[in-house]
């Protein structure tokens, strides 16, 4: 079923995974900025898929099913969770981006089916606009459904979606439900989706709503769509993925853990997401983009990637620590900061800053950009390391975190006092 209906107001703003997504229209072109958050120990990874041709009646395999193959795909850049064909979001060569949120839904859990990631890589591989992303995305879906554990750890949780699709041109919001959607045209100045639908008419009729309230998505979307309004450059959404809200650390509540602000960090008792990975990009007079590939954008490097220009960042990570992985060996330098995150945090905060501006007026190469992060990484993380503080976490954060550690194999280092 169709829904069409015209750009309104922001409508009415549950488990992990949950995520914010951005776009900021400006004369000039669109900013577009996402915060993937997910399991604390699900990593993410940049997949560079090149352009190829396919023969006749070839099939892909998604993370659950196979769908036709078309008889030819676009270079994309992708990330993912490192268990999916999906991704959370990416770019094509052809300067389309996408972002997606988890929406809860009555449309009920289907079996085996496509994933919203599984959308977000089919979209940008066919696509050379934002328009047809959309139609790319509706049409898979009408015929294929969304369904199929979105979880690692936790098979029997399963979403519905929503879309923040982009171009040099233009945005639209794509929601769904089962098989059903609506789309918004974005008119600015700005536009975000979290983990709610805010199509007005598609919401009352679908949305599920302690689910959606336990995700605390209304809450980061009052926070991240008016800063995406004011953003004048990267720079400026860079910012706004990691923001914590009324303070300059995180804070947690029992029921939404970290979900009150975009920069998560897990730690609730029935919420405990975790931002895995993050990018921006910015698609005026071309098309730029910077990605994290490491989980918290609050301690992590923005760095440029390029669609059509692959870098070797080491073997792929999983959900168990590998010190020979980009996301692990970040990994040490976020978990070991939280532990104190005033003190520890204050140590390289400046450093941080001064690398993405210099990074920003003067573009390095993804190889050089990669390569520099990793050796200042280390270095913060011994300056951290070295730092003492009080641990400031409420007592159910430090246990969740005890329990996420384990799980990984991970061994935290030096607490705060």
């Amino acid at each position: 079923m169709w829904w069409a209906v015209p750009p309104s107001a922001p409508a009415e703003r549950g488990r992990p995974p949950v995520c914010d997504t951005v776009v900021t229209v400006t004369g000039d072109g669109l900013l577009f900025a996402k915060n993937s958050d997910r399991d604390p120990n699900e990593a993410q990874l940049l997949e560079w898929v090149p352009a190829a041709t396919h023969v006749d009646g070839a099939a892909v395999d998604c993370t659950w099913i196979a769908v036709p193959q078309v008889a030819r795909t676009h270079a994309v850049l992708l990330s993912r969770p490192w268990w999916m064909w999906g991704a959370e979001m990416g770019a094509n060569q052809h300067g389309v981006v996408i972002g997606n949120e988890a929406v809860f839904t009555r449309s009920g859990d289907g079996g085996p089916a496509l994933l919203g990631m599984d959308l977000v890589r089919l979209g940008l591989e066919r696509s050379t606009s934002a328009g047809q992303a959309v139609g790319v995305m509706v049409e898979l879906l009408e015929r294929h459904g969304q369904g199929g554990p979105c979880s690692r750890d936790r098979p029997g949780f399963t979403y519905d979606n929503s879309f923040l699709v982009a171009d040099r041109d233009g945005a639209v919001v794509l929601e769904t439900s089962g098989r059903e959607w609506a789309t918004e045209v974005v008119h600015g100045p700005a536009r975000a989706i979290s983990n709610g639908l805010t199509i007005a008419a598609f919401s009352r009729a679908h949305s599920r709503r302690v689910r959606t309230w336990r995700s605390a998505g209304a809450r980061r979307r009052a926070l991240t769509e008016p800063m995406a309004a004011v953003a004048t450059g990267p720079a400026d959404l860079m910012a706004a993925l990691r923001c914590h809200g009324s303070g300059p650390e995180p804070r947690w509540s029992r029921v939404h853990g970290g979900l009150a602000a975009p920069c998560v960090h897990a730690g609730g008792v029935l919420t405990s997401s975790q931002t895995t990975a993050s990018w921006v990009a910015d698609l005026r007079g071309g098309d730029r983009h910077w990605a994290t590939a490491t989980g918290a954008p609050c301690t992590s490097l923005f760095k440029p990637v390029e669609v059509t220009t692959p870098v070797d960042l080491g073997p792929p990570p999983g959900d168990h620590v590998d010190p020979t992985t980009l996301w692990w060996r970040h990994e040490r330098l976020h978990r070991v900061t939280l532990a104190a995150y005033r003190e520890r945090m204050a140590s390289y905060r400046e450093d941080r800053d001064a690398v993405e501006a210099r990074w920003l007026d003067d573009r390095p190469t993804s190889r050089d950009a990669f390569a520099e992060a990793d050796a200042l990484e280390a270095t913060w993380l011994a300056r951290a390391t070295a730092v003492r503080g009080r641990d400031r976490r409420p007592a159910w954060v430090r246990r969740r975190w005890r329990e996420v550690d384990r799980a990984a194999g991970f061994d935290p280092g030096p607490a705060g006092d």
